[in-house]
Parts: structure tokens; C-alpha cells; sequence
């Protein structure tokens, strides 16, 4: 089961999403080019956001944590992301619906994100496999989604119907526990 927590390393903070946050992400959010693949532009107007907030991103200790990502040196909101779906039979999760502003892009704000999410997901919850899942064409995620270490396991054909009506094929990738000791050192390694 999933407890609200905070998760940091030196440079980067998880923190479970809260109204305080809104402000600051609402306007990391404000560019378009980080919306191109997600069906929910949800930092469109400060309403949009607290709709979302409240209706969507609450947390759930069954299904969802959602976390503001901090850069530590500045203290700005980047973005937030989430470790969800968690299935406690079959020990897995999912993490995803991650969005990092675009002055935090390709910076070390996503692979200490990751690597928080990650850790707690195997050595804390003690799962065995966590799934990443894109749009098939979105080649910058599916790259950052390879480079962590996950193993690609195929494209599964219109499975997310989108808002305005069409399929999205999604790219699935995962790591397990076998896999996790590799991955944790190599991400050490840039941390």
C-alpha cells in the first residue's frame, strides 16, 4: 500500500502533490510542446489545474501517489509524476504521467525522479516489476524511458482511446527485480 512520503536525493525532492504546488506548476506547464503527447493539458488555466487536482491527482494509499518534483537548488516545482496502478497481488506498479518543464528537460531532473520512484518501488514496497508506458511516437520519452534501463516489451495496438476520439498505440517498457540492481547502479553511477 502506498504511503504519502517524501523522497530525496541531493539534488531533486518528491513531494506528495499538495495545493501549494499548484501555483508554480501551473506555469512550468504553460508551454504547448510539453502537451504534444499527453491527452490532458492540464496546467491550461489555473481552474483546469485545481479540477484536476481535486478530482484527479488526489492521493489514493490503493492506487496512486502523485508527487511535485523540486529542484532542491532553486526550489522550483519542475514538474510532477506519479507511481500508480498498484497491484499488491502481483507486486507491481506503474510510474508515468510525468511532466517536466521544459528549462528541466534532458537536465538531471528526470533521472533523479526516476531513480526516487524506482528505489522506493523495489526497496521499500518491494515489488518485482514496474511498467513505463508512451505513446508509441513519442520518440524523446521512449528514449528517456530506454536509457533508465527498461526493457522494451512491445507496442500494444490502440489500447488508450484519446480525447478526441482516435486510438494511441503505447510503448511498454518495465523493469523487475532481477533487472533492478543493474539499473540502481547505473543510475547511482549518474546520480
Amino acid at each position: 500500500m502506498f504511503e504519502a512520503t517524501v523522497l530525496s536525493t541531493d539534488k531533486v525532492c518528491l513531494e506528495p502533490l499538495s495545493e501549494k504546488h499548484l501555483e508554480q506548476l501551473q506555469k512550468v506547464g504553460e508551454a504547448e510542446a510539453i502537451w504534444r503527447w499527453v491527452p490532458s493539458k492540464y496546467c491550461a488555466t489555473p481552474k483546469v489545474l485545481k479540477d484536476w487536482f481535486e478530482q484527479t491527482a488526489q492521493f489514493d494509499a490503493k492506487e496512486q501517489i502523485v508527487f511535485a518534483i523540486i529542484d532542491i537548488a532553486t526550489g522550483a516545482v519542475t514538474g510532477n509524476t506519479r507511481i500508480f496502478r498498484l497491484d499488491e497481488d502481483n507486486l507491481q506498479a506503474e510510474i508515468g504521467h510525468t511532466f517536466i518543464g521544459l528549462e528541466w528537460q534532458r537536465s538531471h531532473i528526470n533521472t533523479h525522479a526516476k531513480y526516487l520512484l524506482l528505489r522506493h518501488a523495489f526497496d521499500q514496497l518491494g515489488l518485482v516489476r514496474v511498467e513505463f508506458q508512451t505513446h508509441e511516437q513519442n520518440h524523446k520519452s521512449r528514449s528517456a524511458i530506454a536509457r533508465l534501463g527498461a526493457h522494451f516489451e512491445g507496442v500494444h495496438l490502440k489500447n488508450r482511446k484519446l480525447p478526441d476520439g482516435s486510438f494511441r498505440n503505447t510503448a511498454r517498457f518495465s523493469i523487475t527485480d532481477d533487472t533492478w540492481p543493474e539499473v540502481k547502479s547505473r543510475l547511482e553511477g549518474w546520480l
